[in-house]
């Protein structure tokens, strides 16, 4: 038994150091793939951001159209940015962030309860770059919204991919040259692009963010 410990213990220290060489030979990229352990450690924190109490709670609101078209733009405009509107993450920002953000079509999302999706919009995750959208009020119908659209992303269809697009915030180019009118140089940022008037439904700013 004494044997089976020192070794499980030289192990861990033999793998410590070959980590602390590699960090110290490559240093630290959020560029990089997670490692295996890190994988287990942000699925760990993903779970263990959700309190018990709210792994059982479920929608207390009608899942509708209605509700469906508003989550779209809402997503569009707020989380697209590193979610992509087609939940991959597949974007410029997700795919330099560390860790990446999952891919919310696949099943390690799509079998969590609403609950436990509802909790991650509410309160973000810790050492992640998944913000807590969540605000006390009594009216949490867009966050609620928003985990019925993450259960719809399997079956997003390409229509509904292109509305997204004509609603995602504007990036503009920091690498531009001064405005023709004025002769100063354009701020570079995100600029949210007008929404239409038969988008309203789904607006989201200020306050409403989820």
């Amino acid at each position: 038994m004494k044997k089976k410990i020192i070794l499980a213990i030289g192990s861990m220290a033999f793998v410590g150091a070959g980590l602390g060489l590699y960090t110290l030979h490559h240093g630290f990229s959020t560029r990089d793939n997670p490692t295996a352990m890190e994988v287990v450690a942000a699925t760990t924190a993903r779970r263990m951001a959700v309190p018990m109490q709210a792994r059982n709670l479920k929608n207390p609101f009608p899942a509708t159209n209605d509700a469906l078209h508003e989550a779209r733009l809402n997503w569009a405009q707020n989380c697209a940015l590193c979610h992509a509107n087609n939940g991959s993450g597949e974007t410029a920002m997700g795919m330099n962030m560390y860790p990446k953000p999952p891919d919310l079509r696949a099943p390690r999302t799509q079998q969590q309860t609403g609950g436990e999706l509802y909790a991650t919009i509410q309160n973000g995750i810790r050492l992640t770059g998944m913000p807590a959208w969540g605000e006390v009020r009594d009216d949490d119908r867009d966050r609620w919204n928003l985990v019925e659209f993450i259960r719809h992303l399997p079956k997003l269809t390409l229509e509904e991919e292109r509305e997204m697009e004509r609603n995602n915030p504007r990036v503009v180019d920091d690498s531009a040259s001064t405005t023709e009118n004025t002769g100063q140089q354009e701020k570079p940022g995100i600029k949210p692009s007008p929404v239409s008037s038969t988008s309203q439904p789904g607006k989201t700013t200020g306050k409403r963010k989820p």
